[in-house]
């Protein structure tokens, strides 16, 4: 690999881990505001709000500059959402502030994954995508953790008791601390940013024109869904990004309901989740080429199935042996996928631009499920029936994307069979 990747990896690593402690932390900051149930699902809404909202420029503003510079001022957002969130003290202004957070790292994903596609060759890209999951998931269990942790009384305690001489940091709380450590963490990110090379590739942008940003982004939408492989990654991807965003949440409730666990001991099991998605990552980047991606299909099927034994776990030791079996699941076949969108995508369009269609379609996949969440938390649904009901909708929409593919590929063939024949 090129020395650059691994300055990428760090900087995605302490980014990804600064994103994941914030989420529990801006959590528990809802629980201390006594913010209703069904406005902690909405964190995530109004934190992916921003890559829907601005999908058709990201991708541009990423391809506009060296993707490095790009990541810098992405990290520079999101610590100005930590200071927000530091301050605020109402639900809504928390939720405000949140969302400064998504609008920084919406800018931040086209460029943390473009700048793959310029600097590797596409052989390489499997396994580099491999690496990057893995790392990131890494980071999500140890950020989850590090979120739990941080508020956890007896780590608050200590954080709070800790003074610089002659500095009145203005921290009194558990809260501040632990926002504060996370923007800490955000500029050890933006440091890393700062050594990613520049990959030599032309920055300049055709059009500026928002009406003219907003049709390409449009084309470029319609131009990944009609492509036979394109349309298969960005399903199986834009499911994925939406169950997994739904997950971190019913974990969290199940855990609660069925093992008693408060918030900081089930932010721990969110990085269970994650631990069996690195494993699953890491195992895809060594075993499956991108020729061989779409057959890791059925996975996604066997996956909504194992999520709905959770209804039957009771025991702490089981159900971290169920949740890293999904984990591994998801990241064995999400993997591939995500390494075939991108190589579609920069070969139809360019590495920013199909960056910003796949999130785009994500993270709509996220506020939809989000939304269908908090509707069921709000109607007070129980976790048990939230859970039967999740892992039948990802095992039926998996197996329908698996019939998709073969009735693409059949289709495929047939013209490949008409096409010898008229040579012949």
């Amino acid at each position: 690999m090129e020395r650059g990747f691994y300055t990428i990896m760090a900087a995605q690593f302490f980014s990804s881990l600064a994103d994941n402690a914030l989420l529990v932390v801006a959590i528990a900051l809802l629980i201390d505001l006594h913010a209703p149930a069904y406005l902690t699902p909405i964190l995530k809404f109004v934190f992916v709000l921003f890559y829907v909202l601005l999908a058709p420029f990201v991708g541009s503003f990423a391809d506009s500059m060296p993707k490095g510079r790009v990541m810098f001022i992405s990290n520079t957002i999101k610590i100005t959402g930590c200071g927000l969130l530091f301050i605020a003290a109402h639900q809504y202004s928390a939720l405000a502030a949140y969302a400064v957070v998504g609008l920084g790292a919406a800018a931040y994903s086209p460029a943390k994954y473009g700048i793959l596609t310029e600097l590797l060759p596409a052989e390489k890209l499997v396994i580099a995508n491999g690496w990057i999951e893995g790392l990131t998931v890494a980071s999500i269990v140890l950020g989850t953790v590090l979120g739990g942790t941080l508020i956890t009384p007896s780590i608050a305690n200590i954080l709070l008791d800790f003074d610089f001489p002659l500095i009145d940091t203005g921290i009194d709380n558990f809260l501040e601390s632990s926002i504060l450590i996370v923007a800490i963490i955000y500029a050890i990110a933006a440091t890393f940013n700062l050594y990613i090379p520049n990959t030599g590739v032309d920055h300049i942008i055709p059009n500026k024109n928002p009406l003219f940003l907003v049709q390409d982004f449009g084309h470029c939408l319609r131009l990944l869904w009609s492509d036979k492989l394109g349309q298969i990654s960005l399903a199986v991807t834009t499911l994925f990004w939406g169950a997994g965003a739904t997950l971190q949440f019913i974990v969290l409730k199940w855990a609660e309901i069925a093992l008693n666990y408060p918030l900081n001991q089930a932010a721990q099991l969110q990085g269970v989740v994650a631990l069996g998605i690195a494993v699953g990552a890491v195992l895809a980047a060594r075993w499956v080429s991108l020729r061989q991606s779409v057959k890791v299909i059925p996975l996604g099927i066997a996956m909504g199935i194992v999520v709905m034994a959770m209804i039957l776990v009771k025991n702490l030791w089981i159900a971290i042996v169920l949740l890293v079996i999904i984990g591994g699941l998801a990241g064995f076949f999400v993997v591939p996928m995500n390494a075939l969108l991108q190589h579609r995508g920069h070969i139809l369009m360019g590495a920013g631009h199909s960056i910003a269609v796949q999130n785009f379609n994500e993270n709509l996949s996220i506020l939809a499920m989000l939304s269908c969440y908090a509707l069921l938390v709000w109607l007070d649904v129980h976790i048990y029936i939230v859970i039967a009901a999740f892992g039948l909708f990802v095992s039926i929409t998996m197996a329908l994307i698996r019939k998709w593919h073969l009735l693409n590929q059949s289709k495929l063939d047939s013209l490949h069979l008409i096409g010898e024949k008229k040579i012949h």
